[in-house]
């Protein structure tokens, strides 16, 4: 079975490189009927195995020391430095990754890029207290794309910066321009990626074939569009702006970003929109499959009847209770099915944290239910089909006066009490 990197790889080149077959099991290094079936399948292969150590992690140490000393000192001098006494490709590798961080400083200069060529991304956290419901205000990201030829902005504020929320944020803002550019630029965000992308992000580019590149740690230069863009951002659109809650936020921004991408751009001395079209044909087509189907988990429905998401707990019908149920999340709703396809929760996304949300039906049903539980016959009956209850013992009630006698409190006691 090969990684999920592979499967990806697999269908960029053939859906956007329009590599034959043969030639990517040659690129690759695998088999034919191995590419074959990365392009028959839709989802990424499923990875088990616990990863495990490796042999160069008891020299790590002593490689970093010499790299320190001389960064660009080569592998096979550093293998004779330490005593390397074992193969040296896996030493080649550790090495080509530690490399990096001792390296000095690499100056950029201007790039061009060609139509549909690239998109660069990044999470922009605006410097304002949004509501976000229950009295809550907060500051979520904001992910925001920049296409590399036409310079169109397009951004969306999300629930958070979590895997499933970011690729959720990306197919909404893709499927606004219609199309995929064939590369992606990330820095090392978690939800992405920090050195290599994360298996649900690479499932994701598979699905789009485009590549997601990942930064270098401390190179911003490498997405110097999407960083000018978000300063565009805090200093043209935000001030001066008040936000009932991220719809609105997400409202306002798109009407000012249909604005913004008319104006002329000073370094390309016209109008972005005036490049689009250009843009976009140069773009890979999307695909006819809803990502966010995929990021979904199963639960067993307690007698709590309640799912949690994130930080927020959402009602369930009392009729799941004890069923397996499928929790799909996106940035907009909650939806619980069964297994047979009955919908048995539909909630509108909560942004407040530590949130308990319960629908009206939902616990005017529980409180039927629970009031049958309470009427139910004993167990006892319906297991014997008699009563087994012991019988009902009849209790005299006497005077209180006739205790006062008893106890000699009053005349007439103990002698009276008992004739």
């Amino acid at each position: 079975m090969i990684c999920v990197e592979d499967w990806a790889e697999n269908r960029r080149l053939h859906r956007a490189e329009q590599m034959p077959i043969r030639a990517i099991a040659r690129h690759l290094g695998i088999s034919k009927n191995t590419v074959k079936r990365a392009l028959a399948s839709d989802r990424p292969p499923k990875y088990e195995r616990a990863p495990k150590g490796s042999v160069v992690d008891a020299v790590e140490v002593q490689i970093r020391e010499l790299l320190r000393e001389t960064p660009t000192m080569p592998a096979t001098v550093i293998a004779e430095r330490i005593g390397w006494q074992r193969g040296m490709t896996i030493l080649k590798e550790r090495v080509r990754e530690l490399r990096p961080a001792y390296l000095p400083a690499d100056p950029v200069s201007r790039t061009t890029y060609q139509p549909g060529e690239l998109a660069q991304c990044d999470l922009w956290f605006p410097d304002v207290d949004v509501p976000l419901g229950y009295g809550q205000t907060g500051r979520p990201p904001v992910l925001v794309l920049v296409s590399g030829y036409s310079r169109v902005i397009i951004a969306r504020m999300l629930p958070s910066k979590t895997t499933g929320d970011l690729i959720d944020g990306h197919w909404r803002l893709l499927s606004a321009w219609g199309a995929v550019p064939r590369m992606l630029v990330w820095d090392n965000e978690t939800g992405v990626g920090r050195g290599r992308l994360t298996s649900e992000f690479a499932a994701f580019a598979g699905l789009l074939a485009t590549k997601i590149y990942l930064c270098r740690p401390r190179d911003p230069e490498a997405k110097g569009l999407v960083e000018r863009a978000n300063g565009y951002l805090a200093t043209s659109f935000l001030p001066g702006r008040h936000f009932g809650g991220p719809d609105d936020f997400n409202r306002q921004l798109t009407a000012w970003l249909a604005v913004a991408n008319r104006r002329v751009h000073r370094t390309l001395g016209t109008r972005p929109v005036d490049r689009w079209e250009a843009d976009k044909a140069g773009m890979l087509t999307l695909p006819p499959v809803d990502p966010p189907a995929w990021w979904r988990f199963a639960t067993r429905i307690g007698r709590d009847h309640y799912v949690r998401v994130d930080t927020c707990d959402y009602s369930v019908h009392p009729r799941a209770i004890g069923r397996t149920v499928t929790v799909r999340a996106d940035t907009e709703e909650i939806t619980v099915t069964t297994a047979g396809g009955d919908v048995v929760a539909r909630h509108a996304r909560c942004w407040a944290r530590h949130q308990t949300l319960t629908d009206a039906d939902h616990a005017a049903s529980a409180a039927v239910l629970r009031g049958k539980a309470r009427n139910r016959q004993d167990p006892r009956l319906a297991a014997t089909g008699t009563d087994t209850r012991p019988a009902l013992v009849e209790v005299e009630q006497r005077e209180l006066g006739s205790y006062d006698r008893l106890f000699t409190v009053i005349d007439g006691g103990n002698d009276q009490e008992e004739g």
